[in-house]
């Protein structure tokens, strides 16, 4: 008898031995690109639409040249070589942004830089030249925001918290609704990754190398003074092409 129930435990062993454990890694669903059937884009690196010294005295004439020359030429640079041999390389940057989840962190941070920068160009002006809210985007900032100034305190709000390095946007959403928003790094709105997504229609970067020179750590007073250089006319053109 004693045999036997040796022999049994044996056997119950053996045949645990042979089951097949169950797998606990599940397949992650892989993303791909979809194909571009756009019209391809040449990226050029446009020239900056006033001196570096037009924005005086809110922005320092150094601070621009080092911004736009370096910083922007970097990202514009190396923007080109992420996106060699992708299948994205003549591929608009808005449909790159609307795929951005399936790309690279070097097409994202790169693609991300070079474009932010372009519009932020885009959405200053030198004091005194920008203009001032269209009727119809005045209605939208006091529906949204109550008012202007209610506007420039969210705004301000999101670019003085943003932890570390970003920016602060003003978006118009798919309802044609504006919004406030803030992102990290070079990330921005038109990404599908953006937790607020919409088209930019005013913007400010809040990275140090876009103010330290002149207001070192004081971001707060950097924020405040670019209301001084807004060019609202842009921003209106933006505005009534996103509707």
């Amino acid at each position: 008898m004693k045999q036997l129930t040796i022999a049994l435990i044996a056997l119950t062993v053996m045949a645990a031995g042979c089951t097949s454990p169950v797998s606990k890694t599940s397949v992650e669903e892989v993303k791909t690109t979809p194909e571009y059937t756009g019209e391809a884009v040449n990226h050029e690196f446009a020239a900056l639409p006033y001196a570096y010294d037009a924005l005086e005295p809110y922005i320092d004439a150094q601070t621009m040249e080092i911004h736009y020359s370096l910083h922007h030429q970097g990202y514009y640079n190396n923007f080109l070589k992420a996106v060699e041999a992708t299948g994205v390389q003549n591929a608009s940057l808005e449909f790159i942004f609307e795929n951005i989840s399936t790309l690279s962190s070097a097409v994202k941070n790169n693609a991300g830089g070079y474009y932010n920068h372009s519009f932020f160009w885009s959405v200053l002006a030198p004091a005194g030249s920008g203009g001032e809210p269209s009727e119809a985007l005045f209605e939208a900032i006091n529906n949204a925001f109550g008012s202007l100034e209610g506007l420039k305190e969210k705004f301000n709000a999101a670019a003085t918290g943003q932890f570390g390095s970003g920016w602060s946007w003003l978006v118009v959403q798919k309802d044609g609704t504006l919004a406030v928003t803030g992102s990290a790094n070079q990330d921005n709105p038109l990404m599908d990754i953006a937790e607020v997504k919409g088209q930019p229609i005013l913007a400010i970067d809040v990275w140090e190398h876009a103010y330290y020179l002149k207001y070192k750590n004081k971001r707060v007073d950097y924020v405040q003074n670019f209301w001084n250089i807004v060019n609202w006319n842009e921003v209106n053109r933006l505005y009534q092409e996103a509707l």
